[in-house]
This record gives C-alpha cells, sequence and structure tokens, in this order.
C-alpha cells in the first residue's frame, strides 16, 4: 500500500469515528487498522525526506562554471 492509499482509507477512518455512528466494536477494530496507517504513512514520508536529503546532498557537491 502506498502513502497516497494509505491517507485514503485513513482518512475514511477518522470520518467513520467521528461521525459516532459505530459499535464500539468497530470503533476499536478501526482505530487499531488506523493505527496500521498511520505507520504506513509515516514510513512512507520518513523514505521520502531520506531521498530528499540525499538529492540535496548531491546537489551541494556540484559546481557550476560558466562558460564564456
Amino acid at each position: 500500500m502506498n502513502y497516497e492509499e494509505a491517507a485514503k482509507r485513513l482518512e475514511e477512518i477518522i470520518a467513520k469515528l467521528e461521525s459516532g455512528t459505530i459499535s464500539m466494536s468497530e470503533a476499536l477494530t478501526l482505530f487499531e487498522e488506523g493505527e496500521k496507517l498511520a505507520k504506513v504513512c509515516f514510513n512512507e514520508l520518513n523514505a521520502a525526506k531520506g531521498k530528499l536529503t540525499e538529492v540535496k546532498e548531491e546537489l551541494g557537491k556540484l559546481t557550476i562554471t560558466a562558460q564564456d
């Protein structure tokens, strides 16, 4: 599951939990699923941050020379 899918499902879960129309049992099940999805999102964001940091470091190593 990618970040977009996990975030979308997490939004659906939040809406159901906020509706107040579900049973306690269903709320607990959804909460547990939401925790797992939040971890997926967190891990995906951390991976993206790491990649961006690598690119930034590589760009910092480059030197631009002007040619006349």
